[in-house]
């Protein structure tokens, strides 16, 4: 493997280069590989040797010329924008003379015009690369936008073209002569489930992830961006602090955002780099993930005294670092309207950590969900630590048996079964998986491992829990008001309310005094309101939701007390009793 000549004198020529540069450069030393799939942040920056020796950046098309392959006799690029371009006037002068040599055997006109399109390109490229290893020679040949050569789907669905560069290229992995040459050929694409699995899956071909840069990474970037400038002078943050608060941008993304600070004298903030952060990265995502500001913490939660205490025991273990202790991840389950989401975006506000929430990542085209997925995990890992919130989490991440759509589902749902269950993310990416229905959830994720601590949330029973959720709800909705005892003007048959429920009872209180042209209510106002007020009744539906979220609990202590006394077997034959009552199957 080739290195810049300012590395080769090193003991070790591989030790300054990227990760993913020293495992491909490894796996071409086993002389067992030759192709190479590049996959991931490849339109992102690399560290390069500049022409005064000094580290520099540049794409990656230079990193691989000059730092990658820079001792290779001939390197040269292929995608159907540009067509063949070499890395050098020299290797240009030698591509001509061989396709001046080509067009004299076969009767073209190639030397005076090279083709773009795949079909007649690879056919020169194939020639070209034949020839110079028979001499001996080394050679890279990287093939840029690979998938829109590959496309991911069923072989028989491709068009005639890409069936052949198809073949072509899978031809070339496993060919005798260029395993035993010193060629390398490397694809680039940016999702690896957006390229033919006969390529990514094939024996004979090495993928390889490029990831977003790491805190130290982006640290050596944000130096070397800034080198002879006076931070002070544009930016609130320090050069740790802008490194850390950056994570899972690229260096690309962080260029522009320095370069704005410099030439358009934007000063850099907190708040104002974590609002570009988001932007930059929900732009890129597609609107995949939205990012959930926390902007309270637990306290701001009524009621839920355990399930609290437990996920503030969590934080406090993330703040310690001790990552090693965290859950994989919470089942939060609970009848409508018991604050589940509000729960988990307060705990993400507890220790100060990014929130993302997943948003409708399906798509009907083949190909496009499994993409989005990668994108999602790829940005997760650089994020980290982040909480994930999946809403709905029953209906959202499906199941193995779902059909209907050529494997899509079954195959998507494998996919975050197993990114969720990777051990390596233990506290750095914390899943909390939401649902008032955790007995549709498949046990696949609910299981030890993945969702492993269940939480569920009832609603509140006794006055003190009552007196809570009323003082908070105050605090939320503005509503200024001396009540001495809030359960004394509930009427009993509406006892059982939600946190929702008695957010709409004081939104609804503050109306009635603005509608009477007052702009303070009154104790009378509230009284009135409640005696009015008339929750949606779906008494059934609540049963089996509190009953659901009682079977899956992992701890006694969360359950109220009426239901800690009750039977499990009753709780099993109850549910099914509801079940049919509500015509489920």
């Amino acid at each position: 493997m080739s290195v810049s000549k300012a590395r080769k004198s090193a003991a070790d020529p591989l030790a300054e280069l990227p990760r993913w540069a020293q495992k491909l450069a490894q796996k071409y030393y086993t002389k067992t590989v030759s192709t190479f799939l590049l996959y991931g942040a490849v339109r992102d920056l690399q560290p390069v040797t500049q022409e005064d020796g000094s580290p520099g950046f540049g794409p990656l098309r230079t990193f691989l010329a000059e730092e990658l392959f820079g001792g290779r006799d001939f390197v040269l690029f292929y995608d159907r924008s540009s067509g063949i371009r070499a890395s050098s006037p020299e290797t240009q002068k030698e591509l001509h003379r061989s396709l001046a040599a080509y067009d004299t055997l076969y009767g073209t006109d190639y030397a005076r015009s090279l083709p773009r399109d795949p079909g007649r390109a690879l056919q020169i490229l194939e020639n070209f690369l034949r020839m110079r290893v028979s001499e001996g020679r080394s050679m890279a040949l990287v093939i840029d936008f690979a998938e829109t050569l590959v496309p991911a789907g069923e072989v028989s669905h491709l068009s005639a073209e890409d069936r052949f560069v198809l073949a072509t290229l899978d031809k070339w992995a496993h060919d005798p002569q260029f395993l035993g040459g010193d060629v390398s050929i490397v694809l680039l694409a940016e999702n690896l489930a957006d390229v033919s699995q006969r390529l990514s899956r094939n024996p004979y071909v090495a993928p390889i992830e490029l990831p977003l840069p790491t805190e130290e990474e982006r640290l050596r970037y944000v130096r070397y961006k800034l080198e002879g400038k006076k931070l002070q002078s544009f930016s609130d943050v320090p050069l740790a602090g802008l490194a850390k608060m950056t994570a899972g941008l690229s260096r690309i993304n962080l260029d522009r955002i320095l370069t704005e600070a410099l030439e358009r004298g934007v000063r850099i903030t907190s708040e104002q780099l974590k609002e570009k952060k988001r932007e930059i990265i929900q732009a890129e995502c597609h609107g995949l993930l939205e990012f959930i500001e926390p902007v309270n913490t637990l306290d701001a939660v009524a009621g839920h005294a355990k399930a609290k205490e437990m996920l503030r025991a969590a934080a406090a273990a993330l703040k310690k670092g001790r990552l090693e202790v965290m859950p994989m991840g919470y089942l939060v389950s609970g009848p409508v309207g018991t604050g589940k989401t509000f729960l988990v975006s307060c705990f993400a506000g507890e220790i100060g950590i990014p929130v993302v929430k997943f948003l409708n990542f399906r798509s009907q085209w083949q190909g496009v969900t499994e993409a989005n997925l990668e994108k999602i995990f790829n940005l997760l890992k650089a994020l980290w630590p982040v909480a994930v919130m999946v809403d709905e989490a029953d209906t959202f991440l499906g199941n193995r048996d779902s059909g209907g759509d050529s494997g899509t589902s079954s195959r998507v749902f494998g996919s975050i079964a197993s990114f969720m269950g990777n051990t390596h993310y233990r506290g750095k990416i914390v899943w909390f998986l939401m649902t008032a229905r955790p007995d549709l959830l498949p046990i696949d994720l609910k299981r030890q491992g993945r969702a492993e601590e269940h939480l569920a949330l009832f609603y509140p029973e006794t006055e003190e829990e009552r007196e809570e959720l009323f003082r908070v709800m105050q605090k939320k909705t503005g509503l200024k008001l001396e009540v001495p005892s809030v359960s004394e003007l509930i009427p009993p048959e509406t006892r059982q309310m939600s946190g929702a429920d008695m957010e709409a009872v004081l939104v609804r209180t503050r109306f009635r005094a603005l509608a009477q042209g007052r702009e303070q209510a009154t104790v009378e106002d509230l009284k009135a309101v409640f005696e009015d007020f008339v929750p949606p009744s779906y008494p059934l539906e609540i049963e089996l939701q509190n009953l659901v979220a009682l079977q899956e609990c992992t701890s006694r202590e969360l359950l109220p007390e009426s239901f800690r006394r009750l039977d499990r077997d009753y709780i099993t034959r109850r549910i099914r009793e509801l079940k049919l009552l509500l015509e489920e199957r």
